[in-house]
């Protein structure tokens, strides 16, 4: 599965960890999360995520 990173504060979403303090379980791939998640970090929309090579 692939990782995405932030644009706006370089928090990396790793679909093996999931979000936990966002209720995203482990396994969990970024497609699938709802379009109203946002970064726990920093609190960017979904949009603002580029998938990493």
């Amino acid at each position: 599965m692939d990782r995405y990173q932030c644009t706006i504060c370089g928090y990396i979403y790793d679909p093996e960890k999931g979000d936990p303090d966002g209720a995203v379980g482990p396994g969990t791939p970024f497609e699938d999360l709802p379009d109203d998640w946002t970064c726990p970090v920093c609190g960017a929309a979904k949009s603002d995520f580029v998938k990493m090579n």
